[in-house]
């Protein structure tokens, strides 16, 4: 029963009635059914109802994942460029 429930609330419509009826439209959508939106009787795109996510366990704060990952080698102050090299790039 649910099937064909399903399929009656599922639409197809050109674009130029589906600006017409947007409204009514996104109530079926609401309601969980879905539209199709054609151009000259060519899918273009579905409209459907976003669906809920079950909610996620608290998970570990993301700030401090990468901690001890990294490590850097040499000054990061001292310029990349040997001193020698700057007149050469004036």
């Amino acid at each position: 029963m649910k099937l064909a429930m399903f399929q009656a609330m599922s639409k197809t419509v050109n674009i130029a009635e589906f600006k017409d009826r947007f409204s009514e439209l996104l109530a079926v959508v609401e309601q969980g059914g879905e539209v199709i939106v054609c151009r000259r009787n060519v899918p273009l795109a579905r409209v459907e109802p976003i669906r809920k996510l079950a909610p996620r366990k608290a998970q570990r704060s993301v700030v401090g994942c990468m901690k001890g990952t990294v490590r850097i080698h040499g000054d990061l102050t001292e310029p990349c460029i040997p001193d020698g090299d700057w007149e050469m790039l004036k």
